[in-house]
């Protein structure tokens, strides 16, 4: 059985948490602000300690890929590939739209009746009106390709003709508003979290699929643009 390290920073989330094959044995969540770098790897501590396991008992380590925020992206992922190269261990990396696609589908199921063929449409925020998304279908299959998207009225007007189209993630309550559609549902609390992410980790894991630890980097869909900097003399 595996024992994976899963790590979710590509958002405002904080999510560590250890699987052994798809289950969850310990989760750590934190949802404030900037506290990726001070926790990510106090978190990897504590639900190793709390599983009673140690270090040198992990098989690999996964982690969201992205897109999402640079900088969350950054830390995980270097916390990531930091434990695989003193671990000698694998690199496990997981499409971030696809973990939260998964979490939502699972939500869904849970409903008494769920429609016969709903898409999942994951949303994390690039700022003003425009997301990173993609869609998935009941099998968390991607049908329609990540991208970074400027919503508007016209937005999934093809898809939401046949289908309801459940929207979610940090991205999507600000399109509310736009997306005013009856097949158009949004969904509330549904996250990036190690939760999903450690069911999508250990079928890679059982196939073989692993990163590159020296060459592999974030999915950032977008180049990084840095901002003026706005301490007096250093422009």
């Amino acid at each position: 059985m595996s024992l994976i390290l899963n790590i979710e920073t590509a958002t405002q989330v904080c999510s560590v948490g250890l699987s052994d094959g798809k289950h969850l044995l310990a989760l750590r969540e934190s949802y404030e602000k900037n506290i990726h770098a001070a926790k990510v790897t106090v978190f990897c501590e504590e639900v190793i300690r709390e599983s009673g396991k140690s270090m040198t008992d992990i098989n690999a380590i996964a982690v969201s890929k992205g897109p999402g925020s640079y900088t969350g992206l950054r830390i995980g992922i270097s916390a990531a590939k930091g434990l695989c190269y003193a671990l000698d261990i694998p690199l496990i990396a997981v499409p971030t739209l696809q973990s939260m696609a998964l979490g939502a589908l699972r939500s869904v199921e849970d409903a008494k009746e769920p429609p016969a063929t709903p898409l999942y449409c994951p949303m994390i925020d690039a700022r003003r009106m425009e997301v990173y998304t993609a869609l998935f279908d009941q099998h968390n299959n991607e049908v329609r390709a990540t991208e970074a998207l400027i919503v508007d009225e016209e937005s999934f007007r093809k898809e939401i003709k046949s289908s309801v189209i459940y929207y979610f993630g940090d991205g999507a309550e600000k399109c509310r508003d736009v997306l005013d559609h009856e097949n158009m549902i949004y969904l509330d609390d549904i996250h990036p979290s190690a939760t999903s992410l450690a069911v999508l980790a250990n079928a890679k894991f059982l196939s073989g699929d692993f990163e590159d630890l020296a060459y592999f980097e974030p999915y950032y869909l977008k180049d990084f643009v840095a901002g003026k900097p706005k301490v007096k003399g250093l422009r």
